[in-house]
């Protein structure tokens, strides 16, 4: 697992970032830089639209309307108002703001789109967004807004609208992990669709009790000059895939960690429902070579070796012959996520190293419209990712009610309660954890199969990347939860076999549910343990704590 020691700047030049450089500078609030050499490029972008600015003929997103407008001839004098007015007439989002975190992934994305020199933006508008990332100003950034294509056109209006003076913004803030979708709203934020008090102001108001401020002030105190937008730096701001690629790049910091940490999950639940060690030997695995399914058989290896518990049952008077599949498949089940998360992977580095914006210009100097903002790649990822994620929850779940049930669960009390009848342990947590996977498999049904025509119907089939982007923040949120439950109740299960004794990794994970108030004995109030232990998965305290015993895993 990846461990951020240190904030050093991460420098924008004309090549692409990396999924760890979004990672530091949207979640951990590392500063930006900007390089001096791709600075000259967006000069020299700059030098070629100021040039065809002057031209008579009308070329689009320069000297014409957008979108079904686009044949419409802008005069030079109406320029500046028609930049300002697109980007006020784009930030037209609704509903709950957007977490801190992706909204700082958007605007350092379009950041380095617009360093590439292909958009035609001046250094001034640049060096803009770099010092608001620097300053922790965040726009307000609402929930609904984006179809995926023509980029993420209102969260990233949202970003430009700031960036002139405008709108509502938050400063500082910094989350230590990010909020997800299904997090709690910060105290006092009504639920969507609550009606507001007579008199009370509208969400989209800025509010200093809840910390929002308006952009203007916030720019003057970290002394940022308001933009005046001119000749197509309105398109140029607006028309990217940034905020769906930045939450495909946060949704990878995720996985990558909660993945490794299935394994973890399932290897207590081996060892705590007696099950083998055996379906994890190399040579089986080595007969069906699938990269992710080796990296997880691997980690159960060693999560598992010298383990007194699956020692006590090897021989002769086990009589089980196998282990449910749960058990015994989940090295091809967490393994299939793997690879899923290293093709989206490959995905998102190629997006980080495109040149996102319509029109575009060419490093031969040509203005050319183009489609390459349309999500579908994205997109099609995202659902992807869902998919793997409610299969992996759903498999955790079934060793969860493993655990509780007498008749499967090798000698262990029903529900793991403290006193059968009188208490009813933790019958509950599971009606939890399958709630949850209920609801991950109805995030599963993909977005991007929609599409609804926008722009007088010039914008007739879309991605809806930034929809399938947000269902899977929140399928995310539900996966660290089942594997918290999981490994709540397996780490009961473990206690409940002594005298016998775990393997390192498994006492650690033991101890730190101890220390969380999670131990057995007799019924108490459950939801708090619930989330101290979910707490603990999507931090990352739970992984760091199993490889300071035994090393980093795959």
């Amino acid at each position: 697992m990846r461990t951020i020691t240190t904030l050093e700047p991460v420098l924008i030049g004309t090549g692409p970032l990396g999924i760890d450089d979004v990672v530091a500078v949207a979640r951990h609030g590392a500063s930006v830089a900007l390089d001096p050499t791709a600075l000259d490029a967006v000069a020299a972008s700059r030098a070629i639209v100021e040039a065809l600015a002057e031209d008579p003929e009308p070329h689009y997103g320069i000297s014409t309307g957008f979108g079904a407008l686009a044949t419409t001839f802008i005069e030079a004098d109406r320029r500046a108002q028609l930049q300002a007015s697109l980007i006020r007439s784009h930030a037209a989002g609704s509903g709950a703001e957007v977490e801190r975190e992706v909204v700082r992934a958007l605007m350092l994305l379009r950041l380095s789109t617009l360093m590439t020199g292909r958009t035609g933006v001046r250094r001034e508008t640049v060096e803009a967004y770099a010092a608001a990332l620097n300053a922790g100003i965040t726009p307000v950034v609402r929930e609904y807004g984006s179809l995926g294509c023509s980029g993420d056109l209102a969260p990233l209006a949202h970003c430009a609208l700031a960036l002139m003076g405008e709108g509502e913004v938050r400063v500082g803030g910094l989350e230590t992990r990010p909020a997800s979708p299904g997090a709690p709203r910060p105290t006092g934020a009504a639920a969507p669709g609550t009606p507001r008090p007579t008199g009370a102001a509208a969400p989209g108001a800025p509010g200093p009790a809840d910390g929002r401020i308006p952009a203007a002030e916030a720019l003057a105190a970290a002394g940022i000059e308001p933009l005046r937008l001119v000749e197509k730096e309105g398109l140029a701001l607006i028309n990217g895939t940034d905020g769906m690629l930045g939450m495909l790049a946060l949704a990878l910091d995720d996985l990558r960690m909660l993945l490794t940490t299935a394994d973890i999950a399932a290897a207590l639940s081996v060892e705590g429902l007696l099950g083998t060690d055996a379906v994890f030997a190399a040579d089986l695995h080595a007969l069906r070579p699938q990269r992710g399914q080796a990296d997880s058989a691997a980690n159960l290896r060693r999560l598992l070796a010298g383990s007194p518990i699956v020692a006590s049952h090897r021989g002769s008077e086990c009589t089980r012959v196998q282990d449910a599949y749960s058990l015994r498949c989940a090295p091809q089940v967490h393994g299939a996520a793997r690879d899923t998360v290293a093709h989206a992977a490959s995905v998102a580095l190629a997006e980080l190293a495109s040149a996102i914006d319509n029109p575009v210009i060419t490093p031969d100097g040509r203005v050319e419209s183009n489609g390459n903002f349309h999500g579908a790649p994205i997109a099609y990822v995202l659902d992807f990712l869902a998919i793997a994620v409610a299969d992996v929850a759903s498999m955790s779940e079934r060793r969860t009610d493993r655990f509780l049930d007498k008749a499967r669960s090798q000698g262990l009390p029903p529900f793991l309660a403290h006193e059968a009848g009188v208490d009813s342990g933790l019958m509950i947590a599971q009606y939890t954890a399958a709630g949850i996977v209920s609801e991950l498999k109805r995030l599963a049904a993909p977005a991007s199969v929609d599409s609804i025509p926008s722009s007088a119907m010039q914008e007739d089939h879309v991605s809806m990347g930034w929809a399938a982007a947000r269902k899977l923040r929140r399928a995310i949120d539900g996966l660290s939860r089942v594997l918290a439950i999981e490994l709540l109740t397996a780490a009961r299960g473990i206690r409940l076999r002594a005298p016998l004794e775990p393997v390192a990794a498994s006492a650690a994970v033991v101890a730190l549910m101890d220390r969380l108030g999670a131990g057995p004995g007799p019924d108490r109030y459950l939801s708090p343990e619930i989330e101290a232990a979910a707490a603990a998965v999507a931090s990352g305290e739970l992984l760091r704590v199993v490889e300071a015993e035994i090393g980093e895993l795959e």
